[in-house]
């Protein structure tokens, strides 16, 4: 089957307004592409980020722009969208660039993405892989198994290899593991790879704990080996007396310094004199900031691994 890439030439602030309009006609494949309303979301929700890939802010550089794909044989959807599209020029939501308009086979977008997640052979135990090549020869490795498209943490980032080289030296079979800010799972399930007898996953995101939930059954585990949970240990007082019934034997933490540091007084409420606490997601310019909110919380970093302009940091609880 042959495919249309149509691109429509937005202005700056104005993509949602179109996206939003063409998806209530019926257009849902689309890619939106845009400078402006990035930077905007960036800075709304500025305590989740440390950094932004300067690369992908080089790309999207006075960018504002969508993507859509239709049937090479629809010809009905192409007259539409183009009737829509001089709707929205004549509102002033579209420059005057005409509509881009290249042909692709289905292979090419359907499939071509899925190049860019290889396996990731990490530390020397571990292999994170895509669902689709979970019958790849590992040599023997345990495999990590995940959707990859569904949210952050597919082993690629310098934050969460390092957990994983941690992971595969302190995680100990039959401990159990505590996993905030879980994002995809994968740290709870590599743990559970690893020998681990139980794991909890954490994430203030509701879609994270299904997402969680549904990698963790690619790897077959599910319930009570491994579960999934939805709250803010800061402020969900029903959540943490829930993880408080019991302590945990390593607690994972990869999210960015100042969550970190936000909850760094209740994580020795989760931990014991034989805990390990590994913390990753730490520019090197905020480690100072968070070896600082570990001490005040009456915790000792132990080590620390680097990675490009990552740290990552284990500590135990100070003894009194």
């Amino acid at each position: 089957m042959q495919w249309l890439e149509i691109t429509l030439h937005t202005l700056p602030g104005t993509t949602e307004t179109v996206a939003a309009a063409l998806t209530a006609a019926g257009f849902e494949d689309l890619v939106l592409e845009d400078q402006t309303e990035l930077e905007t979301f960036l800075d709304q929700n500025r305590a989740y980020w440390d950094y932004i890939d300067e690369q992908l802010q080089q790309q999207l550089q006075g960018l504002s722009q969508i993507k859509l794909y239709l049937e090479h044989s629809d010809t009905a959807a192409m007259t539409r969208l183009t009737a829509l599209v001089e709707g929205l020029r004549a509102k002033g939501c579209l420059g005057e660039l005409p509509l881009e308009v290249s042909s692709l086979a289905q292979t090419d977008w359907e499939e071509s993405w899925k190049e860019n997640y290889p396996p990731q052979y990490i530390g020397s135990r571990l292999a994170v892989l895509p669902y689709w090549l979970a019958d790849t020869d590992i040599g023997g490795r345990l495999p990590v198994i995940l959707d990859p498209g569904l949210t952050f943490g597919t082993g690629a980032h310098p934050s969460t290899r390092m957990v994983l080289e941690a992971m595969e030296e302190l995680v100990a079979p039959g401990c159990t593991c505590l996993d905030l800010g879980s994002g995809s799972g994968i740290l709870s399930i590599a743990a559970l790879r690893l020998g681990a007898a139980s794991a909890i996953g954490v994430d203030i995101d509701p879609k994270a704990e299904d997402i969680a939930r549904q990698n963790a059954a690619y790897n077959g585990f599910s319930a009570p080996v491994f579960t999934a949970l939805t709250g803010n240990v800061t402020t969900d007082r029903p959540l943490m007396a829930r993880l408080q019934q019991h302590t945990y034997r390593v607690v994972l933490v990869n999210i960015v310094a100042d969550v970190i540091i936000s909850i760094a007084p209740v994580l020795p409420l989760l931990m014991d004199s034989g805990s390990t606490l590994i913390l990753s997601g730490i520019l090197d310019t905020r480690l100072e900031d968070v070896r600082r909110a570990l001490e005040i919380a009456g915790l000792t970093v132990t080590s620390i691994r680097a990675g490009e302009d990552w740290r990552c940091v284990t500590a135990k609880r100070s003894e009194a």
